[in-house]
């Protein structure tokens, strides 16, 4: 099958990174504020300094890991309809983002706070919407005890779609195995979640070469319950990894070795999908920049070594405006967004996303999941067979002649041949002040007459009343 696809990096350049992270492992090591993820380590032969809390890695270490890896596995869901095989196909697998603490109010216009409700209410516009594959927690329930927001986030996500559920939040082991205790109960148990794992997790180190303790003593956990990790490198060029495009690329597949090193210390086999964030910083702001040509080019050559270690990969997005738009006008960030989309990655993220990320907007989302399904189509799948090169029809129809009425275009015309919804593309068409409005009416009729599969009533009970109980040990 042919199939469009873009590179960046040589042979000889590939190399290069992949040597110079593995000398970064052994001779600088990594960063991990957890004396029981260090020991874990230090029993797989990682030389561990427990003053410094640095551990170095030897390459045999990560070879180890990349060897025992899952090289395919899925991302399941409630509706069996809806897993997600990983390496995806034909296509990039499209999601929304978080963890947002915004959202633009669709009702009423208002950019406020975020909360449980928002939550709940932003993963059913997703179920609803065909082009958006499955939900991260995309916004923070800002209206809950703020160490539990993360239970919250899952269960509420959880229970409005029935497709795939990533969580965001990561803040501790226990954390974590409240929110597979929740995956559990829907799943049919913990051994049946690890069968089919219904969510996956964000786990992002902390730029340069480090892991937070929370964060990654959970990871550990999420990992023996068989919970597929996205180890999300977040390098900002010139801020947490050097200026250059070349230090950003190899500071974020670093970081990916040493998160899948330590999945794999703490649970050989468990599912790891090799996963980035980074983008250079924008010199007038000093925020990160998605929109930067050079953006693309780290997708590029990331989704080339997430291949070579012969990883599922997450290592684009369509990028985040600072409000409602098409994002098929600013031709910088349609560049981003189509060049990242022709990497070879599996998962792009950022739907519904605004405010550099920091905010969600179910207009947005309606508008980002309208555009993935007319860019996805770059990334279709062609059959090149003799069949379809047609020689015996060119010589039917003869020199000079037409293809109109032959049995071969009416074969085919509408498997090889995209056509999009007038209807969308006039929306996405119009001006800023008619799409709002338009995109608003589909978030209204999506919301009114979506029908989510429900769970179980007495599931949704046992869940809340786990939740309660962390709250409630939080508080004592």
């Amino acid at each position: 099958m042919a199939r469009a696809e873009m590179t960046f990096l040589n042979r000889r350049e590939e190399d290069l990174i992949h040597r110079q992270s593995i000398e970064t492992l052994e001779k600088i090591g990594v960063k991990v504020h957890s004396h029981s993820v260090l020991q874990l380590l230090e029993e797989k032969g990682s030389q561990i300094d427990y003053d410094t809390m640095i551990a170095k890695l030897p390459e045999e270490m990560v070879e180890a890991a990349l060897e025992t890896a899952p090289r395919e596995f899925a991302l399941c869901a409630r509706n069996p309809e809806r897993d997600l095989p990983l390496p995806a196909h034909p296509y990039p697998y499209g999601t929304t983002s978080g963890l947002a603490t915004n959202v633009t109010d669709w009702r009423t216009g208002e950019y406020r706070a975020s909360t449980r409700e928002d939550a709940g209410e932003f993963a059913k516009l997703g179920d609803a919407l065909e082009s958006v594959d499955f939900l991260w927690t995309s916004l923070t329930a800002g209206d809950v005890p703020t160490l539990a927001h993360g239970p919250h986030e899952v269960w509420v996500t959880m229970q409005n779609t029935s497709k795939h559920v990533q969580g965001v939040t990561v803040q501790s082991a226990e954390d974590a195995n409240v929110q597979i205790e929740l995956a559990a109960l829907i799943a049919g148990g913990r051994d049946a979640l690890k069968k089919r794992p219904l969510m996956s997790v964000i786990s992002c180190p902390i730029a340069p070469l480090a892991f937070e303790r929370g964060a990654i003593e959970a990871q550990v956990e999420f990992a023996k319950a068989g919970i597929p990790i996205c180890s999300m490198s977040m390098s900002v060029g010139g801020v947490s990894a050097p200026i250059t495009v070349a230090g950003t690329i190899t500071n974020a597949n670093t970081e990916n070795l040493a998160s899948l090193t330590i999945t794999q210390t703490a649970c050989p086999g468990s599912p790891h999908i090799y996963t980035s964030e980074s983008a250079p910083m924008n010199l007038q702001t000093g925020t990160i920049n998605y929109s930067a040509p050079e953006r693309a080019l780290i997708c590029i050559a990331l989704s080339q070594l997430a291949k070579r270690y012969r990883l599922p990969c997450f290592v684009s997005d369509i990028s985040c405006g600072s409000e409602i738009q098409p994002n098929i006008g600013p031709f910088s960030a349609l560049a981003v967004e189509f060049l990242g989309a022709a990497c070879n990655t599996d998962i792009i993220t950022g739907m519904g996303s605004v405010d550099t990320a920091m905010g969600c907007s179910f207009e947005q989302l309606v508008i980002d999941a309208y555009i993935w399904e007319c860019i996805r189509d770059f990334r279709k799948e062609v059959e090149i067979t003799e069949e379809r090169i047609g020689l015996d029809t060119v010589a039917k129809v003869g020199h000079a002649h037409h293809f109109l009425t032959s049995k071969h275009t009416t074969r085919y015309m509408r498997e090889e041949t995209t056509q999009w919804s007038a209807e969308k593309l006039k929306m996405l068409s119009a001006d800023a002040a008619t799409l709002a409005s338009e995109s608003k009416k589909v978030v209204e009729q999506l919301l009114k007459e979506h029908e989510v599969q429900p769970i179980d009533a007495e599931l949704i009970k046992q869940g809340d009343e786990i939740i309660r109980a962390y709250e409630d040990k939080l508080a004592g």
